[in-house]
């Protein structure tokens, strides 16, 4: 079953019960309102609405607010600012005349304006609505839900799709997905966007023991799948890179700060290869056999990767990296189809961390 459900691209049909051929259709207004439903949660998305407006009033019909309320399960109110909308937003000439007690449009109208999509940027939304599974029953659901909905709900043309048959053909897996605690995240989240200062008990990694720290956070990003935090700790005087889940008792502190403009990730993490950064740069030369030379070429590693391929079929990767604890259990992982050439530093600690794999 796909995240939102069936979602359909299609046209909007406007289906009224006439009172008398080439008579307005009647609007069946309801003095004991025993039928009618105003409450706006349940109503159509407003684009819809607006539609249905258009088709009237390029049809030649002249209906009134509280006709279009009745009709479409709204308030007068809701009329009012679709009708604004349409005149101020979408430029269209729609008037009140007073003659007919009701609007009409003032000179020719072509085609109602809609968001226009084409087939692959639909395929692409749907793949990301695909990718946007993993947040299922977390504080993200609702308003991604409500995001995508919004903009399937603009779209007005004649394609059809429902994305239960999507589900069989594309879906997104991960071998270790990070265990989360949403509340964590949407704090964060919601902290670093309002540039609000917080405290929390903080945990390193290989420790059991708890830091009290207070931080400015900068910059809640997703890296490699997983969630990381980067604020300013009044504690270390620096900007520090904290894991959410190690993150406990964590509060506002009633304060706000104001984000350096000199912050930014993408500099930040130019030298390292994945969040972890040192202070001297250098270059990392690794060469991969055969076996797994594909691999490497079909992925970007780094922004400053460099690849040659090799006679014997293998490839060496070039990057310039200033941290090697990253890249090092990198290549641990490719289990001796990856050979380190330089730097120096690199390759011995690859030989140690192989060593005590071997070690009793």
């Amino acid at each position: 079953m796909s995240f939102y459900g069936p979602i359909r691209v299609r046209f909007f049909v406007f289906r009224f019960c006439w009172m008398r051929r080439g008579a307005w259709p009647s609007l069946a207004y309801d003095m004991a309102a025993k039928r009618r439903r105003v409450l706006e949660r349940n109503t159509r998305p407003p684009i819809e609405r607006m539609l249905k407006i258009h088709n009237l009033l390029k049809d030649g019909h002249h209906p009134n607010a509280t006709q279009l309320a009745v009709a479409l399960e709204v308030t007068t109110k809701t009329i009012y600012r679709d009708i604004t909308f349409m005149r101020d937003r979408m430029e269209l000439p729609v008037v009140f005349e007073p003659a007919y007690n009701g609007y009409c449009y003032d000179g020719e109208v072509g085609q109602f304006p809609t968001v226009q999509i084409s087939e692959g940027e639909l395929f692409a939304m749907l793949v990301a609505e695909k990718a946007m599974q993993q947040y299922r029953g977390t504080n993200f659901e609702k308003p991604l839900v409500s995001a995508f909905r919004k903009v399937t709900d603009s779209l007005t043309d004649t394609l059809s799709f429902n994305l239960n048959d999507f589900d069989q053909s594309i879906s997104f897996r991960t071998s270790a997905a990070p265990v989360l605690n949403l509340d964590v995240i949407d704090t964060l989240a919601k902290a670093a966007a309002g540039n609000r200062q917080l405290q929390f008990n903080y945990r390193k990694p290989g420790t059991r023991k708890t830091e009290s720290r207070v931080v400015d956070p900068y910059h809640l990003a997703n890296v490699n799948s997983e969630w990381f935090l980067f604020a300013y700790c009044h504690l270390r005087d620096d900007i520090r890179t904290f894991t959410p889940a190690r993150i406990s008792d964590m509060k506002p502190t009633g304060k706000r700060f104001k984000p350096p403009k000199k912050f930014s990730l993408e500099k930040r993490l130019r030298g390292s290869f994945a969040i972890f950064t040192g202070n001297q740069e250098q270059e990392i030369v690794i060469r991969f056999n055969e076996l797994v030379a594909d691999y490497i070429r079909e992925k970007r590693w780094h922004p400053t990767q460099k690849q040659r391929n090799l006679k014997d079929g293998g490839v060496e990767l070039t990057m310039r990296l200033d941290s090697l604890s990253e890249v090092q259990r990198w290549v641990m992982t490719w289990c001796g189809n990856a050979q380190v050439v330089k730097p120096a530093e690199l390759i011995q600690s690859v030989q140690e961390a192989a060593r005590r794999i071997l070690e009793d």
